[in-house]
């Protein structure tokens, strides 16, 4: 990696890690972002996402574990039954991961975080024959959302369910939802959250079922939600990737910045 390259990346990450983590907005109807005891966190209902999403670089060890015990005491206090720290790979101090492993939480998948300014992204929609798009309007849709979810990951999809169509009653104009159908079939969903007075707009989902992976139904869902983060003014795209998708991100000329891995904790029943 060259210096200038260097340059671009740690650029990137410092505006993400501004405006997406340390001045975060909420993400989603029925949930609040609260900035205390050096970390910035987002709260909602049980069912919602409920995560620390920013925590201060110049933490060291004491006040990280000042901090992490905070959190477990304000969750349990709640009585929720998990919430998420959000570690990134270049979060302070070094050992973080070791700490909130030690306090109880469970390190899941770690994923990639790739960013991509919106202008360089290739927005003329691509698709296989007998596959056509269709955006989400209503109930109906979003179940097909998560049946193609369920089929593509393999996962319960009930948490999506709430979230998206709480987002479509509520806060319609930042998110977008489409399907790729096959005839009456959802074989693929994506999402795009636009996140107002930043200049990001996160790209979700994007799982194939099987047998139509590797025929470009992936990046024409990338191509059809750069071109409406364009037209609403979104100066880039944040993706944090599987390691199935990660390398067609690259190819469409995707940054990455790093691994970002949620750490669960969930209190003793």
């Amino acid at each position: 990696m060259n210096d200038q390259t260097t340059a671009h990346r740690e650029e990137l990450l410092a505006v993400f890690d501004r405006e997406m983590r340390e001045q975060a907005r909420p993400d989603g109807p029925g949930v609040r972002v609260e900035r205390t005891d050096g970390v910035v966190r987002q709260v909602g209902g049980p069912h919602d996402w409920n995560a620390v999403i920013w925590s201060s670089p110049d933490l060291d060890a004491a006040r990280a574990d000042a901090a992490i015990a905070a959190q477990v005491t304000h969750w349990t206090e709640l009585g929720y039954d998990e919430f998420e720290w959000k570690l990134y790979a270049h979060d302070r101090p070094a050992d973080l991961g070791a700490r909130l492993l030690a306090a109880g939480f469970v390190p899941e998948e770690p994923e990639t975080l790739l960013v991509a300014p919106v202008a360089d992204q290739p927005m003329t929609v691509r698709l296989p024959e007998g596959v056509r798009l269709r955006t989400v309007r209503d109930e109906a849709d979003v179940d097909l959302m998560v049946r193609a979810h369920e089929q593509a990951f393999g996962k319960d999809g009930s948490r999506l369910r709430r979230q998206v169509l709480a987002q479509l009653r509520e806060d319609p104009d930042h998110f977008f939802g489409v399907l790729a159908m096959a005839g009456d079939d959802p074989v693929s969903s994506a999402r795009m959250e636009l996140y107002p007075g930043t200049g990001f707009a996160g790209l979700w989902g994007g799982g194939t079922v099987e047998e139509w992976r590797g025929k470009g139904v992936y990046r024409a869902l990338i191509a059809f939600r750069a071109g409406i983060a364009a037209e609403r003014g979104y100066r880039y795209l944040q993706v944090d990737a599987t390691e199935d998708s990660r390398p067609i991100l690259q190819r469409l000329g995707f940054t990455v910045l790093g691994t970002t891995t949620p750490y669960v904790y969930r209190p003793a029943s």
